[in-house]
């Protein structure tokens, strides 16, 4: 029964906010709350694959309403960063008839955006950054910064890398640094074309890549994004950098991509953090997903899809196994997704993901609603 449950979900990333359209098309009572002031259009690009537009397609046909303003690549292209050899040309849409669902590129901020349209607004609460909460056994109290308290059945901890819910479950534990840095920026799409670029690459070298693709459907925006080795020593979970560093660090890279980074205007950089699999998602009424519970390099473009699987599996967990014995229907939950998600997770992390020709039908053509679910 899901009727009158209310579920808290904290963290309105795209975990969090596919758990809470997922669930309120469920029957279920939930608040979504987050520490930020409202939404902005925030980060840059990212890749969705068929097994998550099959997830999106239960929030009323977001799906189609995605691919009407996204890149589709028909391939991924793997290039030799400094001569531009192919490596690897996998299809992608090239074969949307066995994947089932398209392959798109997109600026997370309007996919978020789009995502959050699938949410009754008044159940969304920006400006609550959780601060405590207490599990007494039948409800949970929520204590935020801003002085605001709730009670609800159940909270999902949707929260990031830094959850506060994690931390307070498994102990205050900093979250491992790689090694690793990401620059990224956005350029013009007319810049790309003019330097002949492919609608999705990836180029390597030994020690570095970047990953270069559109984020609309009429190409306007090309989006570049790195993987280097490189010291962090701010708190900061973001800074600014600059087109000159971003250069200096692909100075043996192809013309092509020289070209891109100086079309790049503004450059940030930001560390690339992890943290090791946890033995459990769950405690008492709490249950995390995404990168609160399995945080990952983000070199196979799968984190956030891992945290839209999370919210498809955990919905389909309360809804058909119930909330009676929410231990049980945790563990199901954990149980469907460990395999795969400490999967993903491992060969984001080795970085080795489409290098070379493989077939990733085993990732992008999972389909989360076939799974049968045991308690």
């Amino acid at each position: 029964m899901s009727g009158g449950v209310r579920v808290g979900i904290v963290g309105a990333g795209l975990g969090g906010v596919a758990a809470a359209g997922l669930l309120q098309r469920q029957g279920f009572d939930v608040t979504l709350y987050d520490q930020a002031p409202g939404f902005s259009r925030l980060g840059a690009g990212i890749q969705f694959g068929p097994n998550v537009l099959k997830i999106l397609a239960h929030l009323d046909g977001l799906d189609r309403k995605l691919e009407e303003i996204s890149c589709l690549p028909g391939y991924w292209v793997s290039r030799n960063g400094t001569d531009g050899a192919v490596l690897a040309k996998i299809p992608l849409n090239a074969e949307r008839d066995r994947y089932g669902a398209p392959y798109i590129t997109i600026h997370r901020g309007d996919l978020h955006q789009a995502m959050l349209d699938c949410i009754e607004p008044d159940r969304i609460k920006w400006g609550h950054k959780l601060v405590d909460f207490t599990d007494n056994g039948k409800t949970v109290l929520l204590e935020f910064e801003n002085g605001f308290t709730d009670t609800v059945d159940i909270l999902v901890a949707a929260d990031g890398i830094n959850s506060r819910v994690r931390e307070k479950i498994f102990g205050l534990e900093e979250a491992l640094y790689t090694g690793w840095i990401a620059h990224r920026a956005i350029i013009p799409g007319a810049a790309a074309k003019a330097l002949g670029a492919d609608v999705n690459a990836k180029w390597w070298t030994a020690d570095r890549h970047i990953v270069c693709y559109y984020l609309d459907r009429k190409e306007e925006e090309f989006y570049l994004v790195t993987g280097e080795p490189a010291e962090w020593t701010s708190r900061a979970g973001q800074l600014p950098s600059t087109r000159e560093e971003f250069k200096a660090a692909f100075a043996d890279y192809h013309p092509m991509v020289q070209g891109y980074i100086d079309a790049a205007e503004t450059v940030t950089k930001w560390p690339l953090k992890t943290r090791e699999p946890l033995p459990k998602w769950h405690e008492g009424r709490v249950v995390l997903l995404g990168d609160s519970c399995h945080p990952m390099k983000p070199h196979m473009a799968q984190g956030a899809a891992m945290a839209v699987e999370d919210a498809a599996v955990l919905t389909r967990c309360l809804s058909e196994l119930g909330v009676a014995d929410l231990e049980a229907t945790f563990e199901a939950y954990y149980g469907a997704r460990k395999e795969r998600a400490t999967k993903v997770q491992t060969i984001s992390n080795a970085n080795t993901w489409l290098r070379q020709p493989e077939d990733p039908y085993w990732c992008y053509g999972d389909n989360v609603y076939d799974l049968k679910l045991t308690s």
